[in-house]
């Protein structure tokens, strides 16, 4: 009985003890925009065409796998 309940303490204690551990502190606060250009953070990169990449990549990745699958069931079945 006393074993568990020092198991159990100890756990108690480690998991306490990592979430204040774990705690991060405030962010600085933001610094004064150079030469007064108050642009947005990453430049203003254009979305469309990288999203548009990544979905014709992921669906050429999708029609590989289908024609891999589909070889794969032609010949289990001769």
């Amino acid at each position: 009985m006393k074993t568990n309940l020092v198991k159990y303490t100890l756990i108690a204690l480690f998991t306490f003890v990592s979430f204040t551990l774990l705690a991060q502190g405030p962010p600085p606060p933001p610094g004064e925009p150079h030469g007064g250009n108050q642009d947005i953070p990453g430049g203003g990169a254009p979305v469309g065409s990288g999203l548009g990449i990544l979905l014709t990549l992921g669906a050429v990745y999708g029609g590989r796998k289908l024609y891999y699958f589909s070889i794969k069931n032609e010949k289990l079945e001769d």
